[in-house]
């Protein structure tokens, strides 16, 4: 078996609203068109892969807050580290957060990876990576 790529990340969600919002408005991802599904949920393009989003009020979720970078976490690709994190701090995001805040961003700037990474939270715990790592 060979697979060509990854096509979609699926992500829970307890609140619908709460979580479009977040990847809109603080990931700059793109509503696109879903299929009717009995579901409630949105699908969103991120450029090279689709993040869908399914209301599961008893989907797996973190038990809380800290940022793990150990766990499990999907990562996304930006052009501009930089640019991509003054966004960040834009839309509340701080590095000098206490360990608990939602708002909480963790940024490395020099790693064994080679590449700066840093990550954040959504607004269901799903620990998120933003990296600038090359192809």
């Amino acid at each position: 078996m060979r697979f060509t790529e990854v096509n979609h990340i699926s992500v829970a969600t307890s609140d619908l609203d709460r979580s479009a919002k977040f990847y809109r408005d603080v990931l700059g991802l793109r509503p696109i068109a879903r299929p009717p599904f009995k579901s409630v949920g949105m699908w969103l393009d991120s450029g090279s892969i689709q993040i869908h989003l399914t209301v599961n009020p008893n989907g797996t979720y973190r038990r809380d807050r800290l940022i793990d970078t150990t766990d499990s976490h999907f990562a996304m690709r930006v052009e501009d580290f930089e640019e991509a994190m003054r966004h960040l701090f834009a839309c509340g995001f701080k590095e000098d957060s206490a360990a608990n805040d939602p708002k909480r961003l963790l940024i490395d700037r020099k790693n064994a990876a080679g590449y700066p990474q840093a990550y954040l939270l959504d607004p269901d715990q799903h620990l998120i990576e933003i990296n600038a790592a090359n192809k």
